[in-house]
Protein backbone atom coordinates (compact mmCIF):
# COMPACT_ATOMS: atom_id res chain seq x y z
CA UNK A 1 0.00 0.00 0.00
CA UNK A 2 1.38 3.43 -0.92
CA UNK A 3 0.77 6.71 -1.21
CA UNK A 4 -2.55 8.28 0.48
CA UNK A 5 -3.49 5.47 1.33
CA UNK A 6 -0.50 4.45 3.35
CA UNK A 7 -0.35 7.42 5.10
CA UNK A 8 -3.92 6.65 6.80
CA UNK A 9 -3.32 3.16 7.34
CA UNK A 10 -0.95 4.37 9.49
CA UNK A 11 -2.91 6.86 11.31
CA UNK A 12 -5.41 3.73 11.57
CA UNK A 13 -2.81 0.80 13.39
CA UNK A 14 -1.84 4.05 15.42
CA UNK A 15 -5.11 4.63 16.86
CA UNK A 16 -5.35 0.84 17.20
CA UNK A 17 -2.03 0.81 18.70
CA UNK A 18 -3.84 2.18 21.93
CA UNK A 19 -7.01 0.03 22.42
CA UNK A 20 -6.14 -3.06 20.72
CA UNK A 21 -8.25 -6.28 21.83
CA UNK A 22 -9.12 -9.57 20.26
CA UNK A 23 -12.85 -8.74 20.22
CA UNK A 24 -11.75 -5.01 18.17
CA UNK A 25 -9.92 -7.29 15.83
CA UNK A 26 -13.11 -9.67 14.97
CA UNK A 27 -15.31 -6.67 14.64
CA UNK A 28 -12.67 -5.13 12.34
CA UNK A 29 -12.68 -8.29 10.30
CA UNK A 30 -16.36 -8.33 10.21
CA UNK A 31 -16.64 -4.52 9.35
CA UNK A 32 -14.05 -5.87 6.49
CA UNK A 33 -16.42 -8.72 5.02
CA UNK A 34 -19.30 -6.34 5.12
CA UNK A 35 -17.47 -3.82 3.05
CA UNK A 36 -16.28 -6.24 0.41
CA UNK A 37 -19.98 -7.31 0.29
CA UNK A 38 -21.32 -3.70 0.05
CA UNK A 39 -19.22 -2.12 -3.11
CA UNK A 40 -21.47 1.02 -3.08
CA UNK A 41 -20.72 1.63 0.80
CA UNK A 42 -17.38 1.25 0.23
CA UNK A 43 -17.13 3.82 -2.23
CA UNK A 44 -18.70 6.40 -0.82
CA UNK A 45 -16.41 5.90 2.55
CA UNK A 46 -13.13 6.57 0.01
CA UNK A 47 -14.65 8.98 -2.64
CA UNK A 48 -12.71 12.27 -2.22
CA UNK A 49 -15.46 14.57 -3.14
CA UNK A 50 -17.46 13.96 -0.09
CA UNK A 51 -16.63 15.55 2.88
CA UNK A 52 -14.90 13.69 5.83
CA UNK A 53 -17.53 14.20 8.17
CA UNK A 54 -20.61 13.16 5.84
CA UNK A 55 -18.21 10.02 5.57
CA UNK A 56 -18.34 9.81 8.53
CA UNK A 57 -22.07 10.22 9.34
CA UNK A 58 -22.52 7.39 7.10
CA UNK A 59 -20.09 5.33 8.52
CA UNK A 60 -22.08 5.95 12.53
CA UNK A 61 -25.39 5.84 10.63
CA UNK A 62 -24.48 2.20 9.45
CA UNK A 63 -21.97 0.91 11.88
CA UNK A 64 -22.84 3.21 14.58
CA UNK A 65 -24.77 0.29 16.93
CA UNK A 66 -23.45 -2.76 16.03
CA UNK A 67 -19.59 -2.22 16.77
CA UNK A 68 -17.84 -1.22 20.20
CA UNK A 69 -17.13 2.07 20.77
CA UNK A 70 -13.56 1.20 20.31
CA UNK A 71 -13.87 -0.06 16.79
CA UNK A 72 -16.26 2.70 16.09
CA UNK A 73 -12.48 5.19 16.86
CA UNK A 74 -10.77 2.99 14.68
CA UNK A 75 -13.32 3.12 11.90
CA UNK A 76 -13.71 6.77 12.38
CA UNK A 77 -10.03 7.58 11.58
CA UNK A 78 -10.28 5.06 8.35
CA UNK A 79 -13.38 7.30 7.42
CA UNK A 80 -11.89 10.80 7.72
CA UNK A 81 -8.58 9.90 5.81
CA UNK A 82 -7.77 9.41 2.12
CA UNK A 83 -7.97 5.83 0.24
CA UNK A 84 -6.47 5.89 -3.22
CA UNK A 85 -8.95 3.09 -3.92
CA UNK A 86 -12.18 1.54 -2.37
CA UNK A 87 -10.19 -1.55 -2.07
CA UNK A 88 -7.55 0.59 -0.02
CA UNK A 89 -9.77 0.52 2.95
CA UNK A 90 -11.10 -2.85 2.88
CA UNK A 91 -7.33 -3.93 3.07
CA UNK A 92 -6.23 -1.69 5.67
CA UNK A 93 -9.33 -3.01 7.91
CA UNK A 94 -8.35 -6.23 7.36
CA UNK A 95 -4.29 -5.13 8.59
CA UNK A 96 -5.61 -3.14 11.03
CA UNK A 97 -7.84 -6.26 12.48
CA UNK A 98 -4.79 -8.25 12.39
CA UNK A 99 -2.80 -5.31 14.33
CA UNK A 100 -5.75 -5.53 17.44
CA UNK A 101 -5.08 -9.29 17.65
CA UNK A 102 -1.61 -9.20 17.68
CA UNK A 103 -1.64 -6.09 20.28
CA UNK A 104 -3.73 -8.54 22.40
CA UNK A 105 -1.51 -11.32 22.09
CA UNK A 106 1.52 -8.92 23.35
CA UNK A 107 -0.56 -7.74 26.18
CA UNK A 108 -1.31 -11.64 27.44
CA UNK A 109 2.40 -12.47 26.53
CA UNK A 110 1.02 -15.34 23.84
CA UNK A 111 3.17 -13.06 20.77
CA UNK A 112 5.97 -15.92 20.83
CA UNK A 113 3.38 -18.78 20.62
CA UNK A 114 1.65 -17.21 18.04
CA UNK A 115 4.76 -17.26 15.47
CA UNK A 116 5.62 -20.61 16.17
CA UNK A 117 1.46 -21.87 15.77
CA UNK A 118 0.89 -19.74 12.73
CA UNK A 119 3.57 -21.65 11.35
CA UNK A 120 2.14 -24.96 12.29
CA UNK A 121 -1.21 -24.61 11.71
CA UNK A 122 0.00 -24.02 7.52
CA UNK A 123 1.73 -26.72 7.96
CA UNK A 124 -0.81 -29.48 9.42
CA UNK A 125 -2.99 -27.65 6.53
CA UNK A 126 -0.35 -27.99 3.90
CA UNK A 127 -0.08 -32.13 4.61
CA UNK A 128 -4.04 -32.46 4.71
CA UNK A 129 -4.84 -32.57 1.45
CA UNK A 130 -9.06 -33.09 1.93
CA UNK A 131 -8.33 -29.91 4.59
CA UNK A 132 -6.31 -27.91 2.36
CA UNK A 133 -9.12 -28.14 -0.51
CA UNK A 134 -11.91 -27.26 2.30
CA UNK A 135 -9.99 -24.03 3.20
CA UNK A 136 -9.02 -23.11 0.05
CA UNK A 137 -12.33 -24.00 -2.04
CA UNK A 138 -13.47 -20.49 -3.21
CA UNK A 139 -17.15 -21.84 -3.26
CA UNK A 140 -17.45 -22.39 0.08
CA UNK A 141 -18.68 -19.82 2.45
CA UNK A 142 -16.46 -17.39 4.60
CA UNK A 143 -18.70 -18.55 7.94
CA UNK A 144 -18.23 -22.12 6.70
CA UNK A 145 -14.34 -22.23 6.79
CA UNK A 146 -14.42 -20.48 9.75
CA UNK A 147 -16.58 -23.15 12.04
CA UNK A 148 -14.07 -25.48 10.71
CA UNK A 149 -11.20 -23.79 11.46
CA UNK A 150 -12.74 -23.84 15.32
CA UNK A 151 -13.63 -27.03 15.61
CA UNK A 152 -10.05 -28.09 14.69
CA UNK A 153 -8.05 -25.50 16.24
CA UNK A 154 -10.32 -24.09 19.26
CA UNK A 155 -8.57 -24.81 22.62
CA UNK A 156 -5.20 -26.37 20.86
CA UNK A 157 -3.49 -22.96 20.30
CA UNK A 158 -4.14 -19.35 21.29
CA UNK A 159 -7.44 -17.59 20.72
CA UNK A 160 -5.51 -14.52 18.69
CA UNK A 161 -4.21 -17.94 16.34
CA UNK A 162 -7.51 -19.26 15.69
CA UNK A 163 -8.56 -15.52 15.15
CA UNK A 164 -6.29 -14.91 12.62
CA UNK A 165 -6.02 -18.81 11.23
CA UNK A 166 -10.04 -17.62 10.31
CA UNK A 167 -9.51 -14.75 8.67
CA UNK A 168 -6.76 -16.28 6.74
CA UNK A 169 -9.50 -18.69 5.35
CA UNK A 170 -11.37 -15.96 4.14
CA UNK A 171 -8.11 -15.76 1.79
CA UNK A 172 -9.33 -11.99 0.52
CA UNK A 173 -6.08 -10.85 -1.19
CA UNK A 174 -4.52 -14.18 -1.60
CA UNK A 175 -4.42 -18.05 -1.13
CA UNK A 176 -4.84 -19.23 1.89
CA UNK A 177 -1.52 -20.04 2.71
CA UNK A 178 0.38 -17.07 1.78
CA UNK A 179 -2.19 -14.53 3.97
CA UNK A 180 -1.04 -16.76 6.62
CA UNK A 181 2.19 -16.46 6.11
CA UNK A 182 1.84 -12.76 5.62
CA UNK A 183 -0.10 -12.69 9.14
CA UNK A 184 2.78 -14.55 10.54
CA UNK A 185 5.11 -11.74 9.65
CA UNK A 186 2.97 -9.37 11.12
CA UNK A 187 3.14 -10.90 14.04
CA UNK A 188 7.38 -11.44 13.91
CA UNK A 189 7.38 -7.50 12.76
CA UNK A 190 6.06 -6.69 16.11
CA UNK A 191 8.75 -8.31 17.84
CA UNK A 192 11.27 -6.41 15.25
CA UNK A 193 11.86 -9.75 14.39
CA UNK A 194 12.00 -11.79 10.93
CA UNK A 195 10.89 -15.13 10.65
CA UNK A 196 13.42 -18.04 9.35
CA UNK A 197 12.30 -21.75 8.11
CA UNK A 198 14.91 -23.95 8.65
CA UNK A 199 14.64 -27.88 7.01
CA UNK A 200 16.95 -30.16 8.11
CA UNK A 201 16.89 -33.84 8.31
CA UNK A 202 16.66 -34.69 11.61
CA UNK A 203 15.90 -32.20 15.30
CA UNK A 204 18.86 -29.70 15.76
CA UNK A 205 19.57 -29.66 18.50
CA UNK A 206 19.09 -25.98 20.60
CA UNK A 207 22.90 -25.22 20.76
CA UNK A 208 22.86 -25.69 16.86
CA UNK A 209 19.61 -23.10 16.99
CA UNK A 210 21.34 -20.54 18.74
CA UNK A 211 24.29 -20.70 16.02
CA UNK A 212 21.79 -20.67 13.05
CA UNK A 213 19.68 -17.55 14.58
CA UNK A 214 23.12 -15.97 15.23
CA UNK A 215 24.51 -15.86 12.13
CA UNK A 216 20.99 -15.05 10.69
CA UNK A 217 21.23 -11.61 13.35
CA UNK A 218 24.69 -11.31 11.54
CA UNK A 219 23.78 -11.16 7.89
CA UNK A 220 20.43 -9.18 8.14
CA UNK A 221 20.57 -7.09 11.14
CA UNK A 222 17.47 -8.40 13.05
CA UNK A 223 16.96 -10.80 15.56
CA UNK A 224 14.91 -14.14 14.51
CA UNK A 225 12.49 -16.66 15.24
CA UNK A 226 13.02 -20.04 13.78
CA UNK A 227 10.74 -22.52 12.07
CA UNK A 228 12.05 -25.76 12.18
CA UNK A 229 10.90 -28.53 9.69
CA UNK A 230 12.25 -32.22 9.46
CA UNK A 231 12.74 -33.21 5.28
CA UNK A 232 14.21 -36.34 4.99
CA UNK A 233 14.41 -35.23 0.77
CA UNK A 234 17.50 -33.42 1.68
CA UNK A 235 19.52 -36.36 2.06
CA UNK A 236 21.54 -34.45 5.00
CA UNK A 237 22.70 -31.11 5.81
CA UNK A 238 20.19 -27.82 6.51
CA UNK A 239 18.66 -25.04 3.78
CA UNK A 240 17.58 -21.73 5.33
CA UNK A 241 14.64 -19.38 3.71
CA UNK A 242 14.41 -16.31 5.11
CA UNK A 243 11.22 -14.46 2.59
CA UNK A 244 12.73 -14.77 -0.66
CA UNK A 245 16.64 -15.92 0.13
CA UNK A 246 17.61 -19.35 0.60
CA UNK A 247 20.63 -20.40 1.83
CA UNK A 248 21.26 -24.08 0.72
CA UNK A 249 23.45 -26.17 2.61
CA UNK A 250 21.99 -29.59 1.81
CA UNK A 251 23.30 -32.49 0.33
CA UNK A 252 20.26 -32.41 -2.56
CA UNK A 253 21.36 -29.42 -3.38
CA UNK A 254 24.79 -29.75 -3.59
CA UNK A 255 24.05 -33.33 -5.56
CA UNK A 256 21.62 -31.74 -7.97
CA UNK A 257 24.65 -29.13 -8.65
CA UNK A 258 26.89 -31.73 -9.34
CA UNK A 259 24.22 -33.39 -11.67
CA UNK A 260 23.82 -30.34 -14.01
CA UNK A 261 27.92 -29.38 -13.74
CA UNK A 262 28.05 -33.37 -15.41
CA UNK A 263 25.20 -32.24 -17.83
CA UNK A 264 26.82 -29.22 -19.47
Amino acid sequence: MRGVSAATLEEVLAAVEGSGTSDIGDELFSVTALLDATPSLRRILTDPATEPDARVGLLKQVLGDKVSTGTLAILTVAANGRWASSRDLTDGLEISGVAAHVAAAEKDGQLEAMESELFDVGNIVVADSDLRAALTDRTTAASAKAELVNSIFEGKVTAPTVALVRQAAAARTASFEKVLATFADEVADRRNRLLAEVRSTYPLTDAELDRIAAALAKRYDREFHLNTVIDPDLVGGIRVSVGGDVIDGSVSSRLEDARRLIAG
